[in-house]
């Protein structure tokens, strides 16, 4: 099983794409989120995959940077259903809010003729906190992470013989999450900022976090493996280095800090 960095970044980067993601095993391919926009069709080239096998894609929230780009995968899919060159079905997942809103953009932005395969072919699939649905051949449950802004929702995935991947989204960490975090092999968590910097870039007053506080939970919840995701973009170049030297200090285990289109083994 593979994880590739679509994007790594917050929503008003310029040097890399917004955070989104694709996970895959046997051919078999679990994209989340799709960025503020088309550039999610660039960067899904450019990481050698084939636009038409992302058939199982999760939106977490509303936010423009995530929801944008799956605006695009709908009209793509559409219009090659519609062309008879797009072969098999496609799902889009997420809780009610979000599939309104992909359902309602796509009415009000696309062609009839594309949009008639909405429900057809390409099926909105609303989840439920706490449901599980086997996709790409795993266990993936789906929790509502009680976003105190727009409704958002993480997942867990079995990844088989007793363990597990947990995305919390891109917002920090709470309660709730902890039957699904607590002992993961791998913690998907965003890092707004380094702790050092948060008289620059706020993360508190925008409801995100930092390196220190996400290393901090990783090692309170024995998280074997930590990615930090949905960062700011002024450090960019040195990114990798200066947050695994601050989160070196608060967390023992595996940390990960990728760029835009880099590879991790799971």
């Amino acid at each position: 099983m593979k994880l590739t960095m679509l994007g790594t970044g917050n929503a008003l980067v310029t040097e890399c794409f917004n955070t989104c993601f694709v996970i895959e095993e046997n051919d078999k391919y679990f994209m989340v989120d799709g960025g503020g926009g088309n550039t999610v069709l660039h960067q899904l080239k450019c990481a050698g995959f084939d636009w038409m096998d992302m058939q199982h894609i999760f939106v977490t929230h509303k936010h423009v940077d995530h929801l944008l780009g799956i605006i695009w995968m709908v009209r793509m899919i559409c219009h090659f259903m519609s062309h008879e060159e797009y072969k098999g079905d496609a799902y889009i997942y997420s809780h009610k809010e979000v599939l309104e809103l992909i359902q309602n953009l796509s009415e009000k932005l696309l062609l009839k003729k594309e949009t008639r395969f909405i429900g057809d072919r390409l099926h909105l699939v609303e989840v439920h906190d706490g449901e599980t649905l086997k996709i790409i051949g795993h266990d993936i449950t789906f929790f509502d992470i009680q976003s105190t802004k727009a409704k958002q929702y993480g997942f867990c995935m079995d990844m088989g013989n007793g363990q597990k991947l947990t995305c919390c989204g891109d917002e920090p960490y709470t309660d709730c999450e902890e039957k699904y975090a607590k002992n993961s092999k791998w913690l998907l968590h965003e890092a707004f900022c380094l702790y050092s910097q948060r008289d620059i870039f706020e993360p508190y007053e925008k409801h995100h976090s930092t390196v220190k506080d996400a290393c901090e939970l990783a090692e309170k919840l024995n998280v074997k493996n930590l990615l930090l995701y949905h960062t700011e973009d002024r450090t960019i170049s040195e990114r990798k280095k200066l947050y695994r030297e601050e989160g070196s200090l608060y967390y023992t285990g595996n940390l990960y800090i990728p760029d835009d289109l880099e590879i991790l083994t799971l």
